[in-house]
């Protein structure tokens, strides 16, 4: 007897869950959990109007992930249903970048992005790193209070991109406001990338007429001959993916250490170090909790549910991961400690995964050298989280700690120069 055919579902009966506002913030892994309930793909709101499938399976993300025969990362077709002043388009919407697009296209400003990142020095970035971590550090420690997220954790990486791409230090602000604007979904979302891409239009046109030693001219001499507009649009990429997502990733690495009763209750005294920190929270709480936007070519069936061609599926890492990495029967995705998907997986896995790793665990392990025993100022029922359908990330993370004579500092070493691997 021939067995029955497996069935096809449909996602459509259910109501899409809302993934944008403050109840979602505060609880998303409640709102996996009810999206897991309908099976490995369910419906969810982005922004209001907008609908979306959320993948929350881990080997269905795994096989989303790495299928670029079924889907496309363009989002042309799509984009065409969606009102043009949705805030969901400074993240979604098409721009001649390695993440939206396939084959040839992609490979080409890929290869400009890994090119250009390979060019940092490992040891000058760690130094540098160190430099600002203790800076910023010396500005609140006589104070006995701080706020690890506004005066640590979102200052840090923007200086160091910022630096290495050579942006003026009166536009540095301009940066992290346009970078977190654009992720916050908000009303302001459109404007706040539009400045940014201001502020590197204006730096990639200076550096064409008078090129330095900044990863901006390198980009803008690399043998793929990217004209302006792409090389801004490869510059904001690596700044929203880069900025944002490594400020996420410290704070939530620090409050992983400061609520986790195996780190005692502070930053010191815990038997575990923060690298494991930073590898629990990439499981848990991945600063990016849900992106990797894919599209059907053509209308087809994906783990039981029917898709049609241009819909919009956006990968869960943050729910894939709580499925364990074990869930999988591939063993090149199940391998030691790197299983998770904080990183994407495919061909469009994040380029810059070693700088922002190091970036993370040297900021963290300069605070925890100098602040030792800081603990959380207020409950942490009480911390807020900021509301959006794509990061994980913390609006304060207040603490309190033993405070340190400034006077006794030691003399800062000096800002190195950008060193380049040629």
């Amino acid at each position: 007897m021939t067995p029955p055919a497996p069935s096809v579902r449909s996602v459509q009966a259910p109501q899409p869950l809302a993934l944008y506002g403050p109840d979602f913030a505060a609880d998303p892994h409640g709102h996996y959990r009810q999206l897991r309930a309908h099976g490995p793909i369910a419906p969810v709101r982005i922004a209001p109007g907008i609908d979306a499938l959320l993948v929350t399976d881990y080997q269905a993300a795994v096989d989303l992930l790495r299928d670029t025969h079924t889907f496309t990362k363009d989002p042309r077709a799509w984009q065409a249903t969606v009102p043009a002043d949705s805030p969901i388009l400074p993240v979604l919407g098409y721009r001649p970048t390695a993440l939206f697009s396939d084959g040839d296209v992609h490979a080409r400003y890929r290869q400009a992005i890994n090119d250009t990142l390979a060019l940092i020095e490992p040891h000058i970035l760690r130094a540098e790193v160190a430099r600002v971590a203790q800076q910023l550090i010396q500005e609140f420690a006589a104070t006995g209070s701080g706020d690890l997220v506004a005066q640590y954790a979102r200052r840090l990486p923007l200086h160091i991109f910022t630096t290495w791409f050579g942006v003026p230090p009166r536009h540095r602000e301009r940066i992290v406001d346009g970078v977190g604007g654009m992720f916050n979904s908000a009303g302001d979302a459109a404007a706040a990338y539009a400045d940014l891409v201001t502020v590197v239009t204006d730096l990639v046109a200076d550096r064409r007429a008078r090129p330095r030693r900044d990863l901006t001219s390198y980009f803008l001499g690399h043998p793929a001959g990217l004209d302006n507009d792409e090389t801004v649009r490869q510059i904001t990429l690596l700044m929203s993916a880069g900025h944002d997502p490594t400020t996420n990733l410290i704070g939530n690495a620090l409050l992983h250490m400061l609520t986790d009763a195996r780190y005692a209750g502070s930053l010191h005294g815990g038997a575990m170090t923060a690298h494991e920190a930073i590898n629990e929270v990439l499981w848990q709480d991945p600063p990016l909790a849900n992106l990797a936007a894919h599209y059907p070519r053509h209308d087809t069936e994906f783990h039981g549910v029917r898709l049609r061609a241009g819909q919009l599926l956006i990968v869960s890492y943050a729910a894939a991961n709580s499925q364990s990495g074990q869930a999988s029967s591939d063993p090149a995705v199940r391998s030691g400690g790197s299983a998770h998907l904080a990183w994407s997986a495919g061909p469009h896995r994040c380029p810059a995964k070693q700088p922002a790793l190091l970036i993370a665990m040297t900021a963290i392990e300069q605070l925890t050298g100098r602040l030792c025993d800081a603990e959380l100022a207020v409950p942490a029922s009480e911390l807020m989280w900021r509301p959006g359908p794509f990061h994980r990330a913390l609006m304060h993370l207040p603490v309190r700690f033993t405070p340190l004579d400034s006077t006794a500092e030691a003399e800062l070493p000096q800002s190195p120069e950008v060193s380049i691997n040629r």
